[in-house]
Formats: C-alpha cells, structure tokens, sequence
C-alpha cells in the first residue's frame, strides 16, 4: 500500500499512522526515552503521518511527540494535531480526570471560536516545536457542532490560506456529525474512530460514500475498539466500557473464523478498513517501539479472500460491507 493524499491539499499520508494519545501517558505513565523509542520506531517501519493532540496528557503527547521528530527532515513525514480543547492553568493540580496519568495542572476548556483556534494552534506549535501543521482536525464537537461549523472551521480555512495549516479535518468517534461536515464545508479529511471496524460499519450508512463522493481522506482509528478485537475475553473493553455479552460473542466468532485461516484477529482487524476505498489510513495508538513493530508487521500478514468469504457466509459482515483485495 502506497501514500495517499487528503483531499486537494497535498498532505499526504502513509498506510500506518502513529497515534500518539498513548505517550501522553494515557491510562499508564511511559517514560521520555519509552515514548522516543516508538517515534524513531514508527519512522523505521515506514509510518509518515503522526496525530497528537493538546488534549493528550494535557500537552504531553505534544511536547515528546515534536521533541522526537525534530531529529528529522520536516518533510519526511506529516504532522496532525487537534483544536477545541484550550489548556488552561491550573493553580490546585491533582490528577488527571481524563484518563492520561498526568498531574492536572491544567483544565480543559472546550473553545470552538476562531480566537480559539488560533490560540489552541499557537499553544500546540510551541509544544511541538514546529513552525506548521499539516492537518488540524476540528476534535470532538459533538455538544459544539454550531460553533465548531460558524466559527473554528473558517478560522482553520484562513489558517489553511496563510500557509500554517496543510489540510483541515475532523476527528471524531461518530460518523453522522463528520458527514454534515462533509457535505456542508470543504474539509481535505476526517478521522473517523471506531466507527468502520470489524464490528461496528455505521460508517458505512452515509460517511464514507460521501467522503468518496466529495474527494475526502478517511484516517480510521479504533480498530480494535477499545481492545475488544485485540483479545476478546470477558470483561475486555469496548468503547471504553465492558463489551456487553453479545458484542463479545460476535468478536470470539469472528477470532475463531481468523484463527482457521492462520490470521491473527488483530490482523483482520487492521486490515479491514482499507477495504473502502475512501480510507487513506489507519491509525495504530503505541507507547513503545515494540507495539510499533507488532502493528507493522500485523499489516504484513497476509489475509485470504477465503476468510473474508466466511465472515460474509457466517453472517459476522453483511454482504455490503467492502473487504481488502489481495
């Protein structure tokens, strides 16, 4: 697989993306060097695109993320971080309520104004210590959505004309609020989590044709779902939360169907969403050089067209659902 460019911007990105939530100390603390290692990793094994955010152990991610890149050549690979969240000090730090094992010695202040994009974009480049960012994706809007489309979206199409952002996008793990996006502005991506996996294709309803439709670059990330398609196992997550019975029985159908083949679950998994022709990317979370070599060679592994027959045949994805080829 090959570098695919996002929309008309130019901005390009490799097959592998590095997710970089997980060297901002989410759930568990990696240290400096940890964090470096999968950075220098991802660029041995050919990742060129790395997503970051202020959010991400409040600034964390950022700062060990541009810190480990700037060894290298800026236009070896391509940078995307995220607006809507302002960091805002915090003079009574305790921990962190979000998930990142970090002190808290900032809140999070949603902001989806113009003045806060530029001052989220601002913030970011210092951490990061970069002078442009490829792809800015507009994070979470979910409650924002009105305010995110009147105010930050054309602030980041300023920002796009100025030369300081290559592309703009929309993270999000819903498919129905990235579709009005879609249809609705001239977004170059999105970054779609969770929502076109092995087990959930509610991507499929209207997101991804559209995206097709409209020239659009889909990032696709999540594909384990939490970890549920990484092991399924009673009480593995899904979504953040316990994967309830009958998701559970689907993922172990679905390992055992792989397990005939000689594929790892965690290979199919990865694998799947290339098989629309809108996604230009996958991006694989690593807090460590050796989850980056596993994810690499994940997408190594061969995956026969026989097994996606049998997902179809054992009703594990319905018959519309596109599959890799080859």
């Amino acid at each position: 697989m090959t570098a695919r460019t996002l929309g008309r911007s130019g901005v390009r990105v490799s097959p592998l993306s590095f997710g970089a939530a997980a060297i901002g100390n989410l759930f568990t603390a990696v240290t400096d060097e940890q964090a470096a290692g999968a950075v220098r990793a991802a660029l041995a094994h050919g990742y060129r695109h790395f997503d970051t955010a202020p959010h991400y152990g409040l600034g964390l991610s950022e700062r060990r993320l541009g810190a480990a890149l700037r060894q290298h050549p800026r236009d070896t690979y391509t940078l995307a971080t995220k607006v809507g969240r302002l960091l805002v000090e915090d003079g009574r730090p305790g921990p962190d309520d979000q998930g990142f094992a970090v002190p808290a010695t900032h809140r999070r202040v949603w902001d989806f104004s113009a003045d806060g994009v530029r001052r989220s974009l601002e913030a970011s480049l210092r951490r990061l210590g970069a002078d442009r960012i490829d792809l800015v994706h507009l994070h979470d809007p979910d409650d924002h959505a009105d305010q995110a489309l009147r105010e930050a979206y054309p602030a980041l199409e300023r920002l796009r004309a100025e030369g300081v952002v290559g592309a703009i996008g929309i993270g999000m793990n819903q498919a129905a609020l990235p579709a009005r996006f879609v249809r609705d502005t001239d977004v170059d991506a999105v970054l779609l989590a969770g929502r076109h996996t092995l087990l959930d294709h509610s991507g499929l309803d209207e997101l991804l044709p559209l995206a097709l439709e409209r020239g659009v670059g889909v990032l696709v990330g999540g594909v384990f779902n939490s970890g549920l398609l990484a092991d399924p196992r009673p009480g593995a997550p899904y979504d953040y939360a316990p994967a309830p019975p009958e998701l559970l029985d689907r993922a172990l159908r679905l390992k055992d169907a792989c397990e005939r083949h000689g594929v790892p679950l965690r290979a199919a998994a990865l694998r799947f969403p290339f098989g629309h022709p809108a996604v230009a990317s996958v991006l694989v979370g690593a807090r460590s050089a050796a989850e980056v070599r596993d994810a690499a060679a994940l997408l190594e592994r061969p995956v026969p067209a026989a097994l996606w027959s049998e997902l179809r045949g054992r009703g594990l994805l319905p018959a519309h659902v596109p599959v890799p080829v080859g």
